[in-house]
């Protein structure tokens, strides 16, 4: 479904079966569109969340904050992330393609946050104090924007045919850089899904598996920022001890110095970590590896650049990783159900990412494992096929 941008939208009525979109055009001519389902992508201020009646709990943080992608010199201009804390300010800068263009997260200056309005405050009315101290040397601001900072979720991702993602779901502090990585999460997670029940290759009953997969993981991650972001900004006593002078002292001295704690920085930021073990979907365990997680990377040939287990993902259909060998059952099911098997060449590396030799790993589309079974058992694998209405394009 396409809109032109001056179009608003309106409302949303379920026909049984078929949803109707209505909106309205610049010039107050009313339009409708039908449409199977809809995927509400439209932002903290959701109008398909407001004609859902969808609560959207959580609250607004104090200050005021501005983005802003600048050209710049100085020492931090070195392509690498840095956050600096101060007594009451913060400020993060974020590389860009081009050597001097960096984007910067901070502060508007309490004095011009009480006297303006959000949409005429300009660069000049940011706190500089940290931007000073980093001696940061501005030479020309491309964009700026301001905005508050919310942490709230939808109390559902789902209503009838319609759908949540995004911002439109939840927000949160820019603490983690976690905002569009979490967006992404919920178009992949929803998309497969909406392909699959589309063409006709699964019933529409796995569109259930959707909130759930990724509602939980919003609320801990819209809980986890409020309390780092209140941390941060929080003008206490307390705070500014542990903003100042614990966490400075702590961080860098000791933990960022361990190869277990930057693996964990890294599997968290970059959201590798999450999991659906308590999906619908879920099943099973073989090795470290449960029905719910992310498929572990494995580099499968040093002689060649690139070369890994995550290649066949590309095909983005439901297939079968065996780590060793396949049964022949198992070939001749694969086979006869269009079900596209891999077999990989047992090496240690893969039993360090905690696969298990020879075990069966059925492989959702998003690169998820929905069953992992430590014996090649096809009986198995068919059952749960067929108890998730599974078909495979012939």
């Amino acid at each position: 479904m396409s809109v032109e941008r001056e179009t608003e939208f309106v409302g949303l009525e379920d026909r049984g079966g078929r949803l109707v979109a209505r909106f309205k055009h610049a010039d107050g001519r009313p339009d409708s569109c039908d449409a199977a389902f809809l995927a509400g992508c439209d932002g903290a201020h959701s109008r398909v969340r407001e004609s859902l009646a969808i609560g959207f709990a959580g609250g607004t943080y104090e200050h005021l904050f501005y983005v802003a992608d600048v050209e710049a010199r100085g020492p931090v201009m070195n392509g690498e992330i840095h956050v600096a804390l101060d007594r009451t300010d913060f400020l993060a800068v974020f590389p860009l393609k081009d050597a001097h263009r960096v984007r910067l997260v901070g502060t508007v200056r309490d004095e011009a946050e009480g006297t303006r309005t959000v949409g005429n405050l300009t660069w000049d009315d940011v706190s500089t104090r940290v931007i000073e101290w980093l001696r940061i040397d501005v030479e020309r601001v491309n964009w700026f924007s301001t905005y508050h900072v919310h942490h709230r979720v939808a109390d559902r991702f789902r209503s009838g045919r319609a759908f949540l993602l995004g911002d439109a779901a939840h927000i949160h502090s820019p603490v983690g850089g976690q905002g569009m990585n979490t967006g992404i999460g919920d178009a992949v997670n929803l998309a497969w899904k909406l392909a699959a029940v589309l063409h006709g290759r699964v019933d529409d009953r796995i569109l259930e598996t959707y909130e759930p997969e990724r509602i939980a993981f919003a609320q801990r991650l819209v809980a986890t920022t409020d309390q780092a972001f209140t941390g941060v900004t929080s003008a206490t006593a307390i705070a500014r001890a542990l903003r100042l002078h614990v966490v400075p002292s702590l961080l860098p001295a000791a933990l960022l110095r361990l190869t277990l704690f930057r693996r964990l920085a890294f599997r968290t930021i970059s959201q590798t970590a999450i999991n659906y073990r308590g999906s619908a979907l879920s099943e099973g365990h073989a090795g470290d590896v449960h029905g719910g997680d992310r498929l572990p990377w494995v580099p499968l040939d040093s002689s060649r650049p690139g070369a890994d287990n995550f290649a066949p993902l590309t095909s983005l259909e439901w297939q079968i990783h065996v780590y060793g060998s396949a049964m022949p059952e198992i070939r001749g099911f694969c086979a006869e159900r269009c079900l596209r098997l891999h077999e990989f060449m047992w090496q240690s590396a893969m039993e360090r990412a905690g696969l298990r030799r020879d075990a069966l790993y059925l492989v959702r589309p998003d690169g998820y494992i929905a069953l992992a079974l430590p014996e090649q058992r096809q009986v198995t694998l068919a059952a749960y096929l067929s108890a998730h209405a599974i078909r495979m394009p012939g």
